[in-house]
């Protein structure tokens, strides 16, 4: 059976509805609205700054539960890196008759008061990308973090390699550029990551954690980098997203650096495919949005049907302070750009009329239009 609110809530998310609701509806903001035999499932999202959130998460999630569930109503937000307005948000769809949490934490820690709220209201809650610590979660829903650090690590010491510099003997540092510390998966792509470096014994020279994965604060930490170290000294940079990549290569660009050091980073958005076929980043990490997006929505829909996710959906466990969490772990893949056709292009997540606008003798050297074979 749902764990639905009790019925006595029912008049209150009655007051509250606005008009009837569609089949599949979608509404943003901090309410929900919809007939008295809908299911609503929120959808929690954390901020924009990282641009699969809005322009990948959410789409992919709505249109799942729209195809799979007729009767289900789709309650979107994003808190924009605020994570008391997130509280704020998920206390709206909890009060207003949400019948499943899938939860995106700003803050993992912070977020241990939504999950316990919604426990306490009989809401199952999805801890969706992030997980969140030290509360009541039904299941998550992720992809293997050490190994996105570790592809990371590994692919930059390649990449330093092949440029004819040596990371541990030669005349250069590594800069390691780490996620927001209130982001439970940096922790887990600094420990990936951390196990290549010092199995190598690759040097790091600087090591920053920015804050809400913030770009202009990663330029600023770079700038930092290279006054300390020497703006000569700097082999490779270690960028834990696409964001922070591309407020390090602007701070190197500022600098006049040409050729630029390889770069990581993740999430495959659309401006560090294009950088990638530039030469100004060397790498991404492309994790399968739309797989996790409809992986999510199907336990939603199930959980808010039946109260227990699909069978067969769990592939580990995780700890997250509080009980052992079922859990969907996905595969991670690097993208270069030899592997960008196969990757991002071969799964639909960009086409290459978007990757290549502006950059016809780019894409033809890669080998995605016409005019020159990948190299």
């Amino acid at each position: 059976m749902s764990r639905r609110l009790a019925a006595a809530a029912l008049p209150l998310v009655l007051a509250l509805a606005v008009g009837a609701s569609a089949c599949g509806a979608v509404t943003s903001g901090d309410g929900a609205r919809g007939d008295d035999g809908t299911y609503r499932i929120a959808f929690l999202l954390p901020e924009n700054k990282t641009a699969r959130y809005e322009s990948h998460d959410r789409p992919a999630f709505v249109e799942r539960v729209a195809e799979v569930c007729p009767e289900c109503e789709t309650i979107v937000s994003n808190a924009d890196q605020d994570a008391a307005h997130q509280q704020a948000q998920a206390e709206a769809a909890i009060t207003n008759g949400a019948d499943v949490l899938v939860l995106d934490p700003v803050d993992s820690r912070a977020a241990s008061v939504i999950a316990r709220h919604a426990d306490a209201a009989g809401i199952p809650v999805v801890s969706y990308d992030r997980l969140v610590f030290d509360a009541p979660v039904d299941f998550h829903i992720s992809f293997d973090n050490e190994q996105v650090g570790r592809l990371q690590a590994s692919v930059l010491l390649d990449a330093v390699a092949a440029r004819g510099v040596s990371s541990i003997d030669g005349p250069g540092s590594l800069v390691v550029l780490n996620g927001s510390p209130t982001d439970a998966n940096v922790a887990q792509f600094r420990q990936g990551a951390r196990m290549v470096f010092e199995a190598s014994g690759a040097p790091v020279g600087a090591e920053v954690d920015i804050p809400d994965w913030s770009p202009d604060q990663a330029q600023e930490a770079m700038e930092r980098a290279l006054a300390t170290l020497g703006r000569d000294q700097v082999a490779g940079v270690y960028a834990a997203n696409d964001g922070v990549a591309g407020g390090a290569i602007a701070a190197m660009k500022a600098a006049g650096l040409d050729p630029l050091p390889p770069v990581t980073g993740q999430d495959a958005e659309l401006a560090a495919v294009r950088r990638i076929l530039t030469g100004e980043q060397y790498m991404t990490v492309y994790k399968a949005v739309r797989t996790e997006a409809h992986a999510a929505a199907d336990l939603a829909v199930s959980l808010a049907r039946t109260g227990e996710p699909p069978e067969g959906l769990r592939n580990s466990w995780v700890d997250n302070e509080y009980a052992s969490i079922p859990a969907l772990m996905l595969e991670p893949v690097a993208v270069t750009r030899d592997t960008i056709a196969a990757t991002v292009v071969a799964d639909g997540f960009w086409s290459v009329e978007e990757i290549c606008d502006g950059l016809a003798a780019e894409c033809a050297a890669a080998g995605l239009t016409e005019g020159g074979p990948a190299s």
